[in-house]
């Protein structure tokens, strides 16, 4: 049989794909029921967000009548960086500094464990 693959994709979240790489190798290749039970520990306003990703690529492979949801795995976890938002603080004599406030784009895939 194929295997199929369930996606869903988070654009233009407001954080530093840096900070997301941290929580991401906690939960690739664990099984959905896991990876959202250690995303509701973690401190990091990333596992937040992941847990929340996670959950719409669940729903999104409930929308699949093919698909047994318990079966699912973390396939793939990847954030890659969306633009900067370009700011400017007050320096010292009058100058202005540029502040990057970084944004990134995840994108979640989900697939079917196979036994």
């Amino acid at each position: 049989m194929t295997d199929i693959q369930i996606k869903a994709l988070l654009r233009y979240v407001r954080i530093s794909p840096q900070k997301v790489h941290i929580i991401i190798d906690a939960v690739k290749g664990k099984p959905v029921e896991n990876a959202l039970n250690i995303l509701n520990f973690m401190p990091q306003k990333a596992s937040f967000i992941l847990k929340k990703i996670i959950k719409s690529a669940v729903a999104n492979a409930q929308q699949q009548s093919n698909i047994d949801v318990d079966r699912l795995v973390v396939r793939n976890v990847v954030a890659d960086q969306g633009p900067s938002l370009k700011r400017f603080s007050a320096r010292a004599r009058g100058r202005g500094t540029r502040i990057l406030k970084k944004t990134s784009h995840i994108t979640v895939i989900l697939a079917e464990k196979n036994s």
